[in-house]
């Protein structure tokens, strides 16, 4: 399985052979470089560590972190992922040209962040009448009976933070990679806003 870190640029359209237009995220993809190898002997699995958009400063990152780039002899990042890849060195770099057109890809980011929204926004909730004096418009409605179970039930779906979460969308299709500006462009949106960082995966 291969894996890269990416930086979400935006949306933009390309035209395919046909002549049909496909929205497509660009995603400035690697290159990662490879600062941690773990072994099922050392560490009980396979993973490689790898680091993404390096840091002008050593303050900052941690010192435990400056510490695992300072063994292994790689210059410092602000990002680092863990991927079950096998076959690498530390050292090596993970690039766009690892995917090709036409892979489906599973990717990750986290959400944009909307703050507290009511029902009709956060589980798209019907709501009420807006005239003829209707008092109940944007609110929820009954949550629950009064004397059985005399409580609220666990898990009912009310006002409350949305957004800011880690959501994976799978089997999407890689529409082209530029390896020559390290782009990979996936059809479809993905998580996140933009300039936020996304994990890319082969399905």
């Amino acid at each position: 399985m291969t894996g890269i870190l990416g930086k979400k640029l935006g949306m933009t359209q390309v035209s395919t052979e046909d002549g049909r237009l496909v929205p497509v995220t660009v995603i400035e993809a690697g290159p990662c470089c490879v600062v941690q190898v773990k072994t099922p002997d050392k560490d009980g699995y396979e993973a490689v560590k790898v680091g993404f958009i390096e840091a002008r400063k050593e303050k900052n990152v941690t010192k435990p972190l400056a510490g695992v780039f300072k063994k292994a002899g790689t210059p410092l990042f602000k990002i680092l992922k863990e991927f079950h890849i096998s076959g690498l060195q530390v050292g090596d770099m993970i690039k766009a040209d690892s995917f090709s057109k036409g892979d489906k890809v599973t990717v990750s980011g986290i959400s944009k962040g909307k703050g507290f929204q009511g029902v009709m926004k956060r589980h798209k909730f019907k709501g009420g009448p807006d005239s003829h004096g209707s008092m109940f418009n944007r609110a929820p409605g009954s949550i629950g009976a009064s004397s059985f179970p005399s409580r609220v039930w666990r898990g009912q779906r009310m006002a409350g933070h949305m957004g800011n979460n880690k959501v994976t969308m799978r089997n999407l299709t890689v529409i082209d990679v530029r390896p020559e500006q390290n782009l990979i462009l996936i059809k479809g949106a993905i998580p996140g806003a933009t300039n936020s960082i996304v994990e890319i995966r082969k399905a």
